[in-house]
């Protein structure tokens, strides 16, 4: 199992399959059998608590749940305040296959906000893809009507971190194209924050003040 937090308030939990396996379990069985989902939703919390201090008392918690082609199941955990504890209120998982492309050779993705932005540079920053230099050409951030995208433009699809670039960025944002079209609209009425290297200069200029 391993444990990755995102945020003050979300952590990423990664599960080997096998390792379910070895305890007679497995993506359907935790879709339909409760007991054995509550069982392994208390052991993710449990550890997620004592490794990244993620502490979910009283707080109302978003889960989010797929298992990917490479034999994982990734949860998603997000806590929101709540008048009411988590322990009186369990919860229903629920399982999706997700895969993943890293065949197309330009991305654009969309941040809700610059902060979103931000705590991505700073997980980036504390994993394998605080440097992208060698993953595109060029990375440049644009807002445009209050909204921030970051765009990906010849993407090198044989980046050793490929996979878990576009598994981590999909925490944060949403991919919106895959063409350069909407490129050339952010150019033309959009604000360039950054015209190149975005997550190079973000983590150094603002993952210690977002």
């Amino acid at each position: 199992m391993k444990i990755e937090k995102l945020t003050d308030n979300k952590v990423r939990i990664i599960i080997n399959l096998e390792e379910l396996s070895k305890q007679d379990i497995d993506i359907h069985t935790l879709a339909l059998n409760h007991d054995k989902a509550h069982s392994l939703f208390q052991t993710i919390l449990n550890e997620a608590e004592k490794q990244v201090g993620f502490k979910v008392k009283n707080c109302k918690l978003l889960v989010e749940a797929f298992s990917t082609s490479e034999g994982y199941i990734v949860f998603t955990l997000t806590k929101y305040k709540n008048d009411l504890s988590t322990e009186n209120s369990p919860k229903k998982l629920r399982f999706k296959r997700k895969a993943f492309s890293n065949s197309y050779k330009n991305a654009i993705y969309k941040f809700s906000s610059f902060e979103e932005f931000c705590h991505f540079c700073t997980y980036c920053k504390s994993s394998k893809l605080s440097d992208l230099k060698g993953f595109a050409k060029n990375i440049a951030l644009y807002e445009y009507k209050g909204v921030y995208y970051l765009v990906f433009t010849n993407i090198h699809i044989e980046f050793p971190y490929t996979n878990l670039f576009y598994t981590s960025i999909s925490e944060f944002s949403n991919l919106i194209s895959n063409s350069l079209v909407f490129k050339s609209k952010l150019e033309e009425h959009g604000n360039v924050i950054f015209k190149t290297n975005a997550i190079r200069y973000g983590i150094k200029y603002f993952v210690n003040i977002c």
